[in-house]
This record gives C-alpha cells, sequence and structure tokens, in this order.
C-alpha cells in the first residue's frame, strides 16, 4: 500500500478563515472508495491522474502519533476525513482511524468525524470515542436506495447511515445528520425530520463545470444556481433559506448551514 504523506493541513487564507476547523487529518488519501460522483475532492485530483478507488494510499500511523504530539495542542480540534472518508472501507484492514483516535484522547485533542460510513458506529468504535473530543457528522445526500447506488457506489446505503446516526445520538454523543451536498431532488424531507437526531447540518450544493455536467446528466435542475463565486455556481440565499424552512421540524433539531448557523 503506497504511503499517503500529505495528511496534515491548515486551510489559509479565504477559505481557512470561513472554515471553524480548518485543520484536517486525513488519514488516508489521493483516492476513495465510496468513489463519490459529486465529490469535489474527485473533481481536484482525477484529471491530475491522483484519485484512485480501487487503492487508496494510507498515512503512516507513527507520523500521525508525532504530528499530534508535535503540531497540535489540548483544546485544539481537528477535522478527520477532509479530502477522503476516514471510514471508508480500507479503514475495516488498515485501521489508521481507530489508531488516530487513540492518539487524538491521549493527546486531548477534538476531532470532527465527517464520514458517509457506517462503521464509526461500531462498538470497536464506540468503545474508543471520547464523547468530551468527539463531534461526529454522518453525511446522507440521498434518501433514495437506488439514487444512493448510482452516485455513492462504495458507500454504505442511506437508511444504515441514519440507523449509525442514531444509535450514536442515544448513546449520547455530539452527531449530526449531514445534508452534503443538499441536492433537492434527492432528498426525502419526510424521511430526513423523523431521523431520531438533534441536529442537521446543511451543506449547500456548489457546482463546478464538472459537477455541473455530471448533474444535468442525473436530471438535476441546475437553473436555480444563479451565484457564481470562486468558479462554483450556488443558489442564493433566498432559496436555500426556503429549503432550510422545508427541512425544519417543530420543536426539533438545531439547523446548521455552512458558513452560517441558524436554530430553526
Amino acid at each position: 500500500m503506497t504511503e499517503f504523506k500529505s495528511f496534515f493541513k491548515t486551510v489559509q487564507s479565504g477559505e481557512g478563515d470561513r472554515c471553524k476547523y480548518p485543520t484536517r487529518l486525513d488519514t488516508y488519501g489521493c483516492g476513495c472508495s465510496h468513489n463519490c460522483a459529486y465529490c469535489y475532492a474527485r473533481s481536484l485530483l482525477a484529471f491530475r491522474g491522483l484519485w484512485n478507488p480501487v487503492e487508496p494510499k494510507e498515512a503512516n500511523i507513527e507520523k500521525i502519533r508525532k504530528t499530534i504530539a508535535g503540531k497540535c495542542k489540548t483544546g485544539d480540534v481537528v477535522r478527520l476525513g477532509g479530502m477522503t472518508d476516514c471510514f471508508q472501507p480500507r479503514e475495516k484492514d488498515a485501521r489508521i482511524t481507530y489508531e488516530t483516535i487513540k492518539a487524538l484522547n491521549h493527546a486531548g485533542v477534538g476531532y470532527l468525524i465527517v464520514t458517509k460510513s457506517d462503521l464509526v458506529a461500531e462498538q470497536e468504535y464506540v468503545e474508543i470515542l471520547d464523547k468530551r473530543l468527539a463531534h461526529i457528522q454522518i453525511s446522507v445526500t440521498s434518501t433514495d436506495t437506488e439514487i444512493s447506488k448510482r452516485i455513492e457506489p462504495g458507500a454504505p446505503l442511506p437508511e444504515r447511515r441514519i440507523r449509525a446516526v442514531e444509535k450514536l445520538a442515544a448513546l449520547g454523543y455530539d452527531v449530526a445528520v449531514r445534508l452534503s451536498p443538499f441536492i433537492k431532488e434527492f432528498i426525502d424531507t419526510a424521511r430526513i425530520k423523523a431521523i431520531e437526531c438533534g441536529k442537521i447540518q446543511v451543506e449547500f450544493l456548489r457546482a463546478n463545470g464538472w459537477i455541473g455536467r455530471w448533474l444535468q446528466g442525473c436530471g438535476v435542475n441546475l437553473s436555480e444556481y444563479t451565484l457564481s463565486e470562486g468558479g462554483y455556481k450556488h443558489l442564493t440565499l433566498a432559496r436555500k433559506i426556503q429549503y432550510l424552512q422545508e427541512i425544519r421540524r417543530g420543536g426539533g433539531a438545531t439547523i446548521y448551514m455552512r458558513r452560517c448557523y441558524a436554530a430553526l
């Protein structure tokens, strides 16, 4: 297995200023077995020949331990799973994420886990996740099984992810459903409202040329994406607020939108 050397990075400039957790630690890199068709990392790396979903690279756990000890301090929060999923299928054998979590616990460093896998809720991980340090977001892009199979061919089906969210929530972990990217045509809002979890994180789609062509081929209407910024097309704020209100449930979850927060 090829080593992934660029596993630790703090995003600088404008993007870093807007991100609440600009430091990421990727336990795997240059490919992800989930191979999601809309993935921004895939769109950035595939055309350069740096994307291999069959055999992603692994970070060296000894180097990770040294980096945590030398560059992180108690009270920091790092993001696990920035450019690839830290709980992709390779984790079942390599266990780089498992050992990384133990190292972060030992150092008292917080961690935000972003994943499309239910593996994070398996008992061996539940036993090491520190409720004082762990923040977990499990992504659901489509509630439709057939759509999910098509756009996220290597990821667990959405109902498995939803059950993982509910299990972690019931155990008292800080966990959220992550609608990322939120594409209205792919989501059954009634199913989302029924999830037994106190938080929903919404990250609206940013469509560049590559992603836009793929989405149009899937029948997604991009005519609403009328704002342009940084080479991406975005929904207007008014349309985002409308969709957030549709997800809102009476007396229920706090809904977070990327780059701004609103308790709905």
